[in-house]
This record gives structure tokens, sequence and C-alpha cells, in this order.
């Protein structure tokens, strides 16, 4: 019985170490296997975190180019919105006459006139055609009858035009009817109009005072031919014609 239990037991013990040898190569592949399947994974990771970090920092770009390139149309937004404004300012000042500009600088000086003010007679002379707004009057040279809103004043040719009282020089026109004529705003409202002149030495926006030569009375018009060389004399308020007899002193 002991013989033959002896091969068998050496058949087990070979049967097992067979076993543990299998077992550990097993173990040794798995080990392996787990170790190359980790390092796999550890890989993986790394690219993935890598490829987001790199999302990131694409995501953080642009916005980053984002905002400078809104700051940039912001700032060239701006410049443009200036631009007009130069144009504007520009294109005001251009459209500002010189006349305006003058009596900007003659206004730096006070003119006054009220309803208890006089006037000086523009010259020495008659009364050819009174004022009349109320009803016609007949004009010589014309054959007609029609309104006045002036004085005519007989004035021998070469004769000085004085200014009535202080003012400003408004404009200085030439018509047909009233030849060359000069305004002089005289305030609140108040201008006066000289008409039928010629050689006038003052010019738009000079400040004039009382007996101030504005000009010297010239041929008349052909509107004024019958009635002779004269001075055109109108005064308004507020746009509108008033009869200046009532202001011309005695």
């Amino acid at each position: 019985m002991n013989k033959r239990q002896r091969p068998s037991q050496k058949k087990k013990g070979a049967a097992v170490a067979a076993v543990i040898c299998f077992v550990a190569a097993i173990a040794l592949v798995g080990t392996y296997t787990f170790n190359d399947y980790k390092r796999t994974q550890q890989k993986e990771e790394l690219e993935l975190a890598k490829n987001e970090d790199d999302t990131e920092e694409e995501g953080t770009k642009e916005p980053a180019e984002e905002a400078n390139n809104l700051v940039i149309n912001n700032k060239e937004d701006k410049e443009t919105e200036v631009e007009p404004e130069e144009t504007e300012e520009k294109d005001t000042s251009e459209e500002t006459n010189s006349v305006d500009i003058q009596q900007t600088e003659g206004m730096g000086r006070a003119v006054t006139f009220n309803e208890s003010s006089r006037l000086l007679w523009p010259v020495n002379g008659t009364i050819i055609m009174s004022y009349s707004m109320d009803k016609t009057v007949y004009f010589q040279t014309l054959d007609q009858y029609k309104y006045n809103p002036a004085v005519v004043i007989s004035g021998a040719e070469g004769d000085q035009v004085l200014c009535g009282t202080t003012g400003i020089v408004k404009s200085i026109d030439v018509t047909a009817e009233t030849g060359t004529t000069v305004n002089v705003d005289i305030g609140n409202g108040y201008e006066l109009f000289y008409g039928q002149l010629k050689e006038v030495p003052v010019k738009v926006g000079d400040y004039v005072e009382a007996k101030s030569v504005l000009g010297y009375v010239s041929q008349p018009t052909k509107y004024y031919s019958v009635e002779g060389s004269n001075v055109y004399f109108e005064m308004r308020k507020d746009g509108q014609p008033i009869n200046p007899i009532e202001f011309l002193e005695d």
C-alpha cells in the first residue's frame, strides 16, 4: 500500500506545482494587462485633460479678442461720431455771414431808443411827401396814388445825410425805388432807413452816433425824377412802418 501511494503523491505534488505555476502565470499576465490598461487609461485621461485645457484657452481667447475688437470698434465709432460734430460746427461757421459777425461786434455798445427819444433831421430840407399808411397819397413821377411808409425830404445833390441817433448799421442795400439805402438799428425794435444816398462811408456793423455822416444826397431814382433830389426817410418798429415825424425834433 505504501509503494502505491508514493507515486500518487508525486503526481499529486506535480499537479499542484503545475497549478501553482499556471496561477502564477495568470496572475503575472493579469498584472501586466492591468498595468497596461492603467497606463492606457492614464494616457487617455491626460489627453482628455489637455484637450479640455486647449478648449478653455480658445474659449478664453475668443472673448478676449472680441472684447478687444469691441473696444477698438467703440473707439472708431466715437471718432466717427466726433467728425460730424466738427463738420456741423464748421458748416455753421461758414453759414454765418459777415453781416451777423459785424453786428455782434457793434452790439457790444449800448443802443437804446424808446417812445420819448428824439431824432435829428437827416437833411436840411422840406417835406415833399408825408408819411401816410391810412390813406393813399399822390406820387407825381408815377402818376398814381399809393401808400407812403416814409417821409420824403428834399435835398440838394451832394448834401450830407446825417444819422438821427446812435445805432448800428444793419444793412446797406441798393433798390430800384430808393437807390442806395442804409438801415440803422437804433434799439428796442426801432430801425431807420435812409434812401437816395451815394458815397456811403459806413459799413455793415459800424456803430454810428447822432450826426454821423451816412452818405450824401444822390440823383433821384426813376421813381422820384419829378420830385427831384431827396432823402427817403423811413422808420419802423418791430418791422412795421411808423411815422418818423412824431420823433423828429422841431
